[in-house]
């Protein structure tokens, strides 16, 4: 078993505040681990190139050493999505954790082709709720005018400990969309990092999660601004039960060049019990004159009188709650064009709700 620090912020703040890292303690790290089989790959186009190996890189952040070196050494999975031209139809891939597939440590790399345009949907199951270990990197490059929607959806059981460090590189003019639906683990850990290096490039990046009895999200999203007229466009919708914590720390971060840059985030929480409880730190840093940037974050109970209103119109307080954590999740569930996936996340709010 061992014990972990986790997910520093870029940037100390007071320990006061006691966000700057997440410590966590008898996590079983798999040693010996076997291979993964249990994958399903759905809409694989003859222009998208899947191989076995990635190339090597340094994580710039990351969650951790020890994290960081299990996949480095001990990859069950390694895959490596070249995207070579405009893509129609979404490849999907489903990590379905079963009693023969407990570990899952995966090193993805994608890779967005100049002037290139793809949709590419990783997901994790577990099958039952069995004790699963997930331990994952995404690096994503992003070339000359690409664009790519990338989508990540958690579904691992609350038994499961869910690790995932994302990195992204763009280049010029690229534009990439994450979206992230973080629903399970006892423990899900989540650091993000876009590194905006060329001019005009994009990053969008939507995040929803939803936490029940003892579940813990840390979340850190970290944005470096360097190319000129780059933008972060950082949307964090979550709704908190039971005694469910969530610790959210959001960097934005304008380097020496980067003119015309803008940064926005916004994380926002809604809490459905009086013990569970929410964390934010948003920053701003500034090394450039001419940007602009803007964050805010907010966590409360439901409204009252909306809670009422519905009410009145017939429905339960349960289904009530759950229309509206519905209401606040939509606007980031509308980019998810598959509607058997949307409805499948859905019928998973309206579960966890209950």
């Amino acid at each position: 078993m061992e014990k972990l620090k986790l997910n520093e912020t870029p940037v100390r703040t007071s320990r006061n505040f006691n966000i700057n890292n997440i410590k966590l303690e008898n996590i079983n790290i798999p040693e010996d681990v076997e291979e993964f089989n249990n994958i399903e790959i759905i809409g694989q186009d003859p222009k998208i190139d899947i191989q076995t190996n990635v190339d090597d890189f340094n994580l710039t952040y990351g969650l951790g050493e020890i994290l960081t070196s299990q996949v480095k050494a001990k990859s069950n999975k390694k895959m490596k999505i070249v995207v070579n031209s405009k893509i129609k139809n979404d490849l999907q891939i489903n990590f379905n954790i079963d009693e023969k597939n407990l570990n899952l440590i995966e090193n993805i790399e994608i890779v967005a082709n100049e002037n290139t345009k793809s949709t590419i949907i990783l997901k994790y199951e577990s099958i039952n709720d069995i004790e699963a270990f997930h331990n994952g990197i995404i690096n994503l490059i992003a070339k000359q005018n690409s664009k790519i929607n990338v989508i990540i959806i958690n579904l691992l059981s609350q038994n499961s400990n869910n690790f995932l460090s994302i990195q992204n590189t763009f280049e010029e003019n690229a534009d990439a969309k994450f979206t992230i639906v973080d629903f399970g683990g006892k423990n899900s850990i989540t650091n993000y990092y876009s590194n905006l290096i060329g001019d005009c490039s994009n990053n969008i990046l939507n995040t929803i999660y939803l936490g029940k009895e003892n579940q813990l999200f840390d979340l850190n999203y970290i944005g470096e601004l360097r190319g000129k007229k780059s933008n972060i466009d950082i949307d964090v919708q979550g709704a908190l039960k039971d005694n469910a914590r969530k610790h959210f720390k959001g960097t934005i971060d304008f380097k020496r060049g980067c003119k015309k840059a803008k940064g926005n985030e916004n994380e926002a929480c809604m809490l459905l019990s009086d013990k569970a409880k929410s964390l934010a730190l948003p920053m701003l840093l500034c090394s450039e004159e001419d940007v602009e940037g803007n964050h805010s974050t907010s966590a409360g109970k439901i409204e009252e009188k909306e809670l009422f209103y519905i009410m009145s119109r017939g429905f339960e307080l349960k289904e009530a709650m759950k229309l509206m954590v519905r209401a606040r999740f939509n606007r980031i569930l509308e980019n998810i064009k598959n509607e058997e996936l949307k409805e499948k996340i859905l019928q998973e709010i309206d579960k966890r709700l209950d």
